[in-house]
């Protein structure tokens, strides 16, 4: 049994195919698709830097697209708060006809230019926009991206067609060409799948860039639920060197701020560990290093 499509089977349509080669030729689309993005790494990187100080800063991340690409983008979104304690009122989510409540979601919406002007008027300098669109000229994107550039605000444009008119609108373009799709028009296939590394690679790299990642580790996070207290606990326990009731025991006294709780279980009263996070602009890096006598992870 092949391990890949054969160059045949690659010119035939997957309906055409064995079942088999049909899901070959799917996943194929998906590494091409995830490859694609690797030529756009200077652009990502330059997008995560716009993020992380627009963030810094106190500003609104807004994310818009419509379709496919507006649930890449929403998935992106909603996960910034929980893994990276962003703030949620510094996130939002302007995808096109709104968020899907019930799962319906027209197609007509992406036509709707006139929307993006009543999302951006909320806008203020210093913002900035994440715009997406496979093709690069679905008239929602486009039009979000003239409107948030009227109102001075930067644009990221993610889309899979080089040259594409909304990245031509873009402060930063980040391009990751997929091609044909096997399933011709599907761009939640290939394209949405490049879509979501590279918005991916973005929040990861500016939650880095704020200090939100520490040996690997998400010391920023927000743990709400029963497995989020767990982590946590594992984290600070890791950090600090210490057990884990030990660091259960910091996450209560610290109000489960982890970064707190980490410097507490490292031996530091609540007082200097505020004041260490304050001083390094809550980089726990730099906090750990200032920590007298103890044997932590600061490389």
């Amino acid at each position: 049994m092949q391990d890949r499509p054969s160059q045949q089977d690659k010119a035939r349509p997957i309906d055409a195919v064995s079942r088999v080669d049909a899901l070959r030729l799917m996943l194929a689309s998906h590494i091409a698709a995830a490859q694609s993005v690797a030529a756009a790494e200077s652009e990502i990187d330059a997008a995560a830097e716009l993020v992380a100080g627009t963030i810094a800063a106190g500003r609104t991340l807004v994310y818009a697209a419509a379709g496919s690409s507006g649930l890449m983008a929403l998935a992106d979104a909603s996960e910034l708060p929980g893994t990276f304690g962003i703030p949620q009122d510094r996130i939002r989510i302007a995808m096109a006809g709104g968020v899907p409540a019930d799962g319906r979601m027209p197609g007509d919406t992406e036509d709707r230019t006139e929307d993006a002007a009543i999302i951006a008027q909320d806008m203020q300098p210093g913002d900035i926009a994440i715009v997406l669109s496979a093709s690069g000229t679905t008239p929602y994107a486009c039009a979000m991206a003239e409107v948030v550039a009227r109102c001075g605000c930067k644009v990221i444009g993610i889309a899979n067609v080089t040259g594409s008119r909304l990245l031509t609108l873009s402060d930063i373009a980040i391009a990751s060409p997929t091609g044909a799709e096997v399933l011709a028009g599907s761009t939640r296939l290939g394209a949405g799948t490049a879509q979501k590394i590279a918005l991916n690679m973005i929040s990861t790299q500016a939650g880095i860039l704020l200090g939100h990642v520490h040996e690997g580790l998400m010391v920023n996070l927000k743990p709400d639920n029963i497995k989020l207290r767990q982590r946590a606990a594992d984290i600070v326990a890791q950090i600090a060197q210490v057990s884990r009731d030990a660091a259960k025991q910091s996450l209560e006294r610290a109000g489960y701020d982890t970064k707190l709780a980490a410097l507490m279980a490292a031996g530091a009263d609540e007082i200097t560990a505020r004041a260490l996070l304050e001083r390094s602009n809550y980089r726990l890096r730099d906090c750990l290093g200032d920590l007298p006598g103890k044997d932590t992870k600061t490389n």
